[in-house]
């Protein structure tokens, strides 16, 4: 049987324990996504005006925007530094849920304890 406790045989997990494939594949590229709409966020509310102005041909229309908005994410989605640092925070914020419990959506959500 394979001990799944951490090195120091406590229950809990190493702290230099590798990326698992959820992470790697899912997380980390959805923080990526999240991060670069806000960085593009510009190029988005232009793009999401001239759809709203034109209507159903947006498709014609539009095509500059939604040229510059691809470039702009692209360039964030293919940049190798980018997705390292992107890894790092999502290291930081896995490591803090494993020592406090507290996700780091739930930090925002939660009611000051004095009324």
């Amino acid at each position: 049987m394979v001990d799944t406790r951490g090195e120091s045989g406590d229950g809990e997990r190493p702290r230099n324990e590798p990326l698992r494939h959820v992470e790697k594949d899912v997380l980390i590229p959805k923080m990526m996504r999240e991060k670069a709409r806000e960085l593009c966020s510009d190029k988005v509310q232009a793009f999401s005006k001239c759809c709203q102005d034109t209507g159903f041909l947006m498709v014609f229309k539009c095509r500059e925007e939604n040229a510059a908005l691809k470039e702009c994410l692209t360039g964030y989605y293919t940049d190798p530094a980018f997705y390292k640092e992107c890894e790092s925070e999502y290291l930081k914020q896995r490591e803090e849920y494993r020592t406090t419990g507290i996700r780091p959506s739930q930090k925002q959500q939660r009611l000051p304890t004095s009324m």
